[in-house]
């Protein structure tokens, strides 16, 4: 079972580099299939996300190839073999469920096994489902597996049922091949969707109005290889290193942070009271997105004066919200934390407590912390949700002893040689297998 080892409550410094966007980077992967031909991809992370995608993909005879440490390229040249689809890899991998919309006009008929992903309560699939429905893609819900089946696409006005990231990212991808014109109304103009429109307009995809709610897609017949597309870094991961580097009231530099997708984030940390500088303002790779170096100093925390939730972009990034949660312990008065959008997830807050936070759980999506707390180390258990996940541990560092997290797949999903990296910065952690 690895773990993570950590001797915490010690100050940091230096600089942390953001990597690049595990929601970009799954649904672009998915979206490949919907090009004949080879396509390279550049700073692709090497997370056990990407690898589950990667295995199904070469499962159904995609060639995928590694040209270097982060370069990746593949070839969907070949007659797709989806009888011998990853069960395994499918199962591990929420992601899978975006190759519902990248199938939607290459194959008539195929089975994608059911998924799992993080643990955060009832993730029901019907949003996916009543968008793909509008395109003619008919899925049943089996046991074990969902049966989809293809009539030929056709173009649609749709409201999308939920502004979910994912259900938009399936609509966007059926509608590229649909004839005419499809209006998506009510779509998550989220980073990883914006991301995925600029990737699929490189390849010669017809789409208009993208970072906003409403985008009106005009059918093709093809899409071209795409020779090469830098991926946006992830601004849950530079959300991550900036908790850290104000939990530990650390003098810490984070770089290449997607200015687009933290502005409220960070407005809402300057009402508390912290310090931060940004700098180095430039365009992407891609030259999509703003992308900033952000310098922040030790600073005394007050409470926010209200809640704190997320929501839908331009919103505070729902991924976001558990990352406060270790900064909150710091912070001296009360605040509310609104999980809202999930059944489950604030319940994992309460392994807070067992580190010494005053935290107290009100319901299933509401809690108080107050502070700030004096963090003790503690052995625990890997929350099966990444973003609490990854949260804990942060308050595992600042925490004075030693700490232990067992079961660390869940962050390994999304993060990139994490012990390795915060050890540059100071952090006493190690990873063990």
């Amino acid at each position: 079972m690895a773990k993570f080892i950590i001797e915490g409550g010690n100050k940091l410094a230096g600089s942390l580099n953001v990597n690049t966007a595990k929601n970009s980077t799954v649904a672009i992967l998915c979206a490949s299939l919907m090009i004949k031909g080879k396509t390279i991809l550049y700073d692709v992370p090497r997370i056990e996300e990407v690898y589950r995608i990667l295995e199904i993909l070469s499962s159904i005879d995609v060639k995928v190839e590694w040209t270097d440490e982060h370069t990746l390229s593949l070839d969907t040249s070949a007659k797709l073999q989806m009888e011998h689809i990853d069960k395994k890899a499918t199962e591990i991998t929420r992601s899978s469920l975006m190759l519902l919309g990248a199938l939607a006009a290459r194959e008539k008929e195929f089975k994608i096994y059911k998924s799992g992903g993080c643990r955060l309560g009832q993730r029901t699939v019907k949003p996916h489902l009543f968008a793909l429905e509008q395109f003619g893609v008919s899925v049943e819900s089996k046991n074990k597996y969902y049966d989809v089946k293809n009539k030929p696409l056709k173009s649609a006005d749709i409201v999308m049922y939920e502004s979910g990231d994912t259900p938009t990212e399936n609509a966007i991808m059926a509608a590229v091949f649909a004839p005419g014109v499809t209006t998506i109304k009510f779509a998550s103009s989220n980073y990883m969707v914006q991301d995925l429109c600029y990737f699929l307009q490189e390849a010669g995809a017809k789409i208009e109005g993208i970072g906003s709610t409403t985008l009106k897609i005009i059918g093709v017949k093809k899409l071209n290889p795409v020779k090469e597309y830098h991926i946006i870094p992830d601004p849950i991961e530079a959300m991550t290193f900036i908790s850290l580097a104000v939990t530990t009231k650390s003098e810490m530099t984070i770089k290449n942070c997607p200015l687009d997708f933290l502005e409220l984030e960070l407005e809402k940390l300057r009402v508390m009271g912290q310090k931060m500088q940004i700098k180095n303002k430039r365009k992407s790779l891609n030259g999509k997105f703003d992308i900033v170096d952000i310098k922040f100093s030790p600073s005394e925390l007050i409470s926010l004066p209200d809640k704190i939730y997320g929501r839908p972009f331009p919103g505070l990034n729902i991924d976001n919200l558990p990352l406060f949660v270790p900064i909150l312990t710091q912070a001296k008065g009360r605040t509310l934390v609104h999980d809202w959008v999930y059944e489950n997830r604030a319940i994992y807050f309460l392994d807070f407590q067992k580190l010494g936070a005053n935290l107290t759980l009100l319901d299933p999506h509401r809690v108080f912390v107050e502070g700030p707390s004096k963090l003790k180390g503690n052995e625990l258990m890997c929350p099966p949700a990444i973003r609490p996940a990854v949260a804990l541990l942060v308050a595992m560092i600042a925490a004075s002893g030693k700490s232990v997290m067992r079961n660390s797949y869940t962050i390994e999903r999304g993060y990139e040689d994490l012990a390795g990296r915060l050890s540059m910065v100071g952090a006493n952690i190690t990873y063990e297998e």
